[in-house]
C-alpha cells in the first residue's frame, strides 16, 4: 500500500539516506515537509535506519553513521539495504554469462540476487562460497534447473560467507571463465574493501582463479570503507552499478575496464 506521502516505505527511507549521504545530516521537520508525511513516520524511519547502522540519530534529526572499519553486518541486515538497486544490477549483469561457462559467485547480497537470474542458463557450472547462493540453485534444481553448483566449504562468517584455508585451497585449483563479486566498500584510494580478513583472502583466491572479473556494487559502497583491501580497481574488468554518486566515483572508474550502469526502473522495485 502506498503511504499518504505517495511513496512506499523503502523508497522514502532510500531518499532519507540519499539526503544524509549528500548533506551529511537531515532534520526531522525538513523531512516531514519534503516527503509530506508525519513527524512520527519520519522518526520511525530514522529509528529503523539507526538500528541497521545506516545513520546516527541526533537531537532533531540524523547524521551519517560511519561504522567501525571492522564491523561486519549480517546477511539478513544487508539484504534489506538498497534492494531495488541490487535487483537492477543483477539483471544488468546476467547477460554477461554465456551457456557452458564456469563462473564463480562470491558471497554477498548482490551476487545472491544475481543467482536468481542465472538458474536457467544452459550447461552452467557455478562455484560459490555462499551458503545462501547455493540454496538458490538447489531450489531451482528441484524445479528442473540443470545448473551444476560447487560449494567451497570453509568457516562461516556473520555474512554467511565460507572462508579460510579449506575454501582457499579448493578455489586455487580452479580455472574460472568469470567471477562476480561484491564488496563492503569501494574507493579510489582504498580499492575494494571488506571488514573480514579471512573473507579478503578468499576473495583474492577467487580473483587469481578467474579469467575475467565483474564487480557488482551499488552507489552506497562509495561511502564505506572496510578493514582491509582485497583488490585494486584496475583488477576489475567490468563494474556494474546503479549510479556514480560522487566525483571520486567518476574518477575511480577510469581505472576499471568497463562500467555498466543499471538505472532503477519500476519493475526493479520490490513489491
Amino acid at each position: 500500500m502506498v503511504n499518504p506521502g505517495g511513496l512506499l516505505a523503502h523508497q522514502r527511507r532510500s531518499l532519507i539516506l540519499e539526503e544524509v549521504r549528500e548533506r551529511g545530516g537531515v532534520r526531522v521537520n525538513e523531512l516531514t515537509r519534503t516527503l509530506n508525511v508525519s513527524d512520527m513516520t519520519i522518526r520511525r524511519d530514522l529509528d529503523l535506519l539507526a538500528r541497521e547502522g545506516r545513520l546516527r540519530k541526533v537531537h532533531g534529526g540524523a547524521v551519517r553513521g560511519a561504522q567501525p572499519s571492522g564491523h561486519e553486518p549480517g546477511f539478513d541486515a544487508k539484504s534489506r539495504w538498497e534492494r531495488a538497486a541490487k535487483y537492477a544490477i543483477a539483471r544488468a549483469a546476467a547477460p554477461l554469462v554465456n551457456p557452458g561457462s564456469a563462473i564463480a559467485l562470491c558471497a554477498g547480497t548482490t551476487t545472491h540476487a544475481l543467482a536468481s537470474e542465472l538458474t536457467e542458463v544452459a550447461d552452467l557450472t557455478v562455484v560459490t562460497n555462499s551458503v545462501r547462493t547455493a540454496e538458490v540453485f538447489e531450489a531451482a534444481r528441484r524445479r528442473g534447473s540443470a545448473v551444476t553448483v560447487i560449494l567451497t566449504g570453509g568457516v562461516r562468517t556473520p555474512s554467511d560467507a565460507l572462508v579460510g584455508p579449506i575454501a582457499d585451497q579448493a578455489i586455487r585449483s580452479l580455472h574460472l571463465d568469470l567471477l562476480f563479486l561484491g564488496c563492503h566498500g569501494l574507493g579510489a584510494g582504498t580499492g575494494l574493501t571488506t571488514p573480514n580478513l579471512a573473507e579478503a583472502e578468499t576473495n583474492r583466491a577467487f580473483l587469481r582463479a578467474a579469467h575475467r572479473t565483474v564487480l557488482l556494487a551499488d552507489r552506497t559502497k562509495w561511502s564505506s570503507v572496510g578493514l582491509t583491501t582485497f583488490a585494486a580497481l584496475d583488477e576489475i574488468d567490468v563494474l556494474v552499478t546503479d549510479s556514480l554518486p560522487t566525483d571520486e566515483a567518476t574518477v575511480a572508474t577510469e581505472r576499471v575496464g568497463e562500467v555498466l550502469l543499471a538505472p532503477l526502473a519500476t519493475e526493479d522495485r520490490p513489491r
